[in-house]
Parts: structure tokens; C-alpha cells; sequence
């Protein structure tokens, strides 16, 4: 297809986007299943106009979902409305790390007794499905700064956090797939890739997004004539981040969503601290007051540079959808593929959440809901195009692409047709 035909396309989808069609409104139809639609009409299934071959173009693909999911991670991070309080964390945290865990082995258990895969690749599926979705899941996520509803405000945090906690798994997985594995090398696992790249990214973030912030009060109090380009800011703090975490061998989507929300909660504190001091009133709540008020930031940075990420994202995931349209063939729907989306939606995720909550005290109704909207996507794809360029063998990378693309496109459609109605009828 030309490069005309896709500008055509993609300027055509986001303006039916922008006008929020009737029609879409009228069927609940969420964006993601329109791109999906258009992209398997165009793909090799119908029309044939194009296709998109994720082996060939591993690397490509991994370059585009790593800026889509880094993208997506930062403007999450940015709409927390609350800093980092356990008792307000406490269910996201359980999530990403407690149910990461669970899901990933019932996932391999899966892949080991039933689909007949090697252990290591059955433990890197487990990690490649199990995240939950930054960018195809906006539809359940926090809207904006200050969405305090407890429902989006969790699957929002999990997604932030577990797209950096499935990292340790991918690593198990491509060890176990290596030449055989002793104690030894388990061990520096524990080490390497468990603790050290989680504790340090989480440190990384943490302390750029807070020095980011104290630059910029300084800036915005202090130099009171210079303008700030909080797009630059934004998008700096990401590569910034995302680089450093990358040199010392740490999780980069997990420091650069702690970037964010130490930013954001950074910047409001100062501010409330600088008023607070003899300045202008603030139209905000001071961060410690937060939880259970309607917050109302006056504009700063990380607001200003919210709208521009939040474009990037939603063109992300017109293109990369798209794709994922192009990349499926009519007989790419297998018996294998579909039991193992149904068994993630039906009995993985449900299961996971309900024991990683145990004595949370989390609703019963809260539970639920989040055991059912565990959106698979871009975050997945990125994970399979980091193994198959590290090395996995081309006989596995073609299960693995075959059944993760199915479990994503049934996960929109199943996910995208349910959200709408579910929420309007059991959530406020």
C-alpha cells in the first residue's frame, strides 16, 4: 500500500475519532475495534492491500510498540491523582506484582501441559500475556488529572507497574531456554533481574521525576520570564529516564511510569508549598488532602504537557492496531490460540486477581470488574518483539506470534464490546 493510501487512512480514522461519530456512540463501539476492523478488512484476511510480517520486521515492531507503551506509561503516570500512599496503593501494587506473578504461571502451566511448549518458552508466554494494557485499556483508565474513581484509578496503576514487573519473567524465560540452567544462574536472576532492575529503575524514576520537578518550580517561581516547553519537558523525561535505566540494566517502562508520578506529585507539593509561602491562592489541594476531594490543578508543566502525550498515544495506537490487522490471515484462528485466549479471560485473570486481593479489602464488586478487564496489547507485542530479537529460536517465535496475536485481537474484541455496558451497568 502506498504511502498516500496511509495517510488517507489513518487522517480518515482520526478524524471519524475527533467527530465522535453517532454510529460509534450508537453500538458502543470503542476506537481500538474500529482500527482493528479496518486494519484485518485492508490485511491479508480480506482485501489484501497489505501485510505486515512480525518476523521479518521484529525489530521495527519492537522500536514502535517501546515508544507506544513508553508513551502511554508516562501520561498514566501523569494523571495519578494521588501520591504514592499504601493505603491507596495498596490493590495496584498487589496487582502488578502478586497477580503478575500467578497469572504468569498459570499462563506457562498452560503452555507446558497443553500446547506442548518447551519450558522456557511456556514461562515467556506466561510473561508476554500476562501485563495488562497501557494503551488499548483507555477506555477503563483514569480520564484526567484528578479522576479519583477507584475502578480506573486501579487497572491505571497495574498497567504502569506490571509493564515493568512482566520484564523478569521475559529474562526466565529466555534463560530456561538456554543451554541448562543451574542454581548458579538462578540465582543471579533473583538478583540481576529481579531485584536490582526493579529496585533501581523504581529509584531512577523516582529521584529524575522529583529533580525534574524542583528545576522546574525554580523556573516557574524564581525566573518568572522564562516560558517553559512542557512538551520538551514531558518528552526529555522520558528519554532521560528511559536511557539511564537502560545503561545500568533496569526496567525502563517501570522508571519512567515512577518518573511521572514523582513528577506530577513533585510539582504539586512544591506549588502548594510556594503559595502556601505568600503567593498567588492555589486552585489545588495540597497533596496530603487529596484522597476522597475533587482535585483542581492550576495549570503547570506536567498539565500542559498532558494533551500533546495523549495525542502520541492515541496515534500509536491507530498505527500499531492497524498492523496487528495486517499481521493476521484467515487460518491464523486456531482451536490452541482460542482456548488460550478463554482460558486467560475466563479462568487466568479472575483467579489471579481474586487470590492477589485476598485480605485487601478491596469490594467484592471492584474485584470483579478488574478480574475481567485485563486488556492485552501493545505492551504484549512489545514483549514477544524484545525475545524474538534476543535470540528465540524461529520455530517458537512462530507459536509464540501465532497465538499472542489471537489472544490480543480476541482481548479487543471481547474486552472492547464488554467495557461499555459493564461499566454503565455495575460501576458509578
Amino acid at each position: 500500500m502506498s504511502i498516500a493510501a496511509w495517510f488517507l487512512i489513518i487522517g480518515s480514522l482520526l478524524i471519524l475519532m475527533g467527530l465522535r461519530s453517532t454510529f460509534l456512540q450508537r453500538f458502543q463501539l470503542t476506537p481500538t475495534l474500529v482500527y482493528l476492523a479496518v486494519g484485518v478488512i485492508l490485511g491479508p484476511s480480506i482485501v489484501g492491500a497489505f501485510h505486515f510480517n512480525p518476523l521479518e520486521q521484529a525489530h521495527l515492531l519492537e522500536v514502535l510498540a517501546e515508544i507506544a507503551v513508553l508513551v502511554s506509561l508516562f501520561v498514566a503516570g501523569m494523571k495519578m491523582p494521588v501520591p504514592f500512599i499504601w493505603r491507596e496503593w495498596r490493590v495496584p501494587v498487589r496487582l502488578a506484582f502478586v497477580s503478575m506473578t500467578i497469572s504468569v504461571a498459570l499462563t506457562a502451566a498452560f503452555g507446558f501441559y497443553v500446547l506442548a511448549l518447551p519450558l522456557g518458552a511456556a514461562v515467556l508466554l506466561g510473561a508476554v500475556l500476562a501485563p495488562t494494557d497501557p494503551v488499548l485499556a483507555t477506555e477503563v483508565q483514569v480520564r484526567h488529572m484528578g479522576d479519583k474513581d477507584p475502578l480506573r484509578f486501579t487497572l491505571t496503576s497495574e498497567a504502569g507497574m506490571n509493564d515493568g514487573t512482566a520484564f523478569p519473567f521475559i529474562m526466565l524465560g529466555l534463560l530456561l531456554l538456554s543451554p541448562p540452567t543451574g542454581y548458579e544462574a538462578l540465582g543471579m536472576w533473583v538478583l540481576k533481574d529481579v531485584l536490582w532492575s526493579t529496585l533501581s529503575a523504581l529509584t531512577v524514576g523516582l529521584v529524575l521525576g522529583r529533580l525534574l520537578a524542583h528545576v522546574v518550580h525554580r523556573q516557574r517561581f524564581v525566573d518568572i520570564g522564562d516560558r517553559l516547553l512542557g512538551d520538551f519537558l514531558g518528552l526529555g523525561l522520558i528519554g532521560v529516564v528511559y536511557g539511564v535505566c537502560l545503561f545500568i540494566e533496569s526496567w525502563g517502562f517501570l522508571g519512567v511510569f515512577a518518573a511521572a508520578l514523582s513528577f506530577r506529585q513533585s510539582e504539586l507539593k512544591l506549588d502548594w508549598r510556594a503559595t502556601a509561602a505568600g503567593g498567588p491562592e492555589p486552585t489545588h489541594t495540597p497533596p496530603a488532602q487529596q484522597v476522597g476531594s475533587t482535585l483542581k490543578p492550576s495549570p503547570q508543566v506536567s498539565e500542559g504537557s498532558l494533551e500533546f502525550k495523549e495525542s502520541l498515544e492515541r496515534l500509536s495506537e491507530v498505527a500499531l492496531v492497524l498492523l496487528l490487522g495486517g499481521m493476521l490471515f484467515l487460518d491464523s484462528w486456531s482451536l490452541r490460540a482460542v482456548a488460550l485466549a478463554l482460558f486467560l479471560f475466563v479462568v487466568v485473570r479472575p483467579v489471579s486477581v481474586l487470590v492477589g486481593l485476598i485480605g485487601s479489602g478491596a469490594p467484592m464488586k471492584l474485584r470483579m470488574l478488574v478480574g475481567w478487564f485485563g486488556v492485552r496489547g501493545i505492551g504484549s507485542i512489545y514483549y514477544l518483539m524484545f525475545a524474538i530479537v534476543a535470540g528465540l529460536p524461529e520455530e517458537l517465535a512462530l507459536q509464540l506470534i501465532h497465538v499472542t496475536l489471537i489472544v490480543i485481537v480476541l482481548s479487543i474484541i471481547v474486552h472492547g464490546l464488554t467495557v461499555k455496558p459493564m461499566m454503565s451497568k455495575w460501576w458509578p
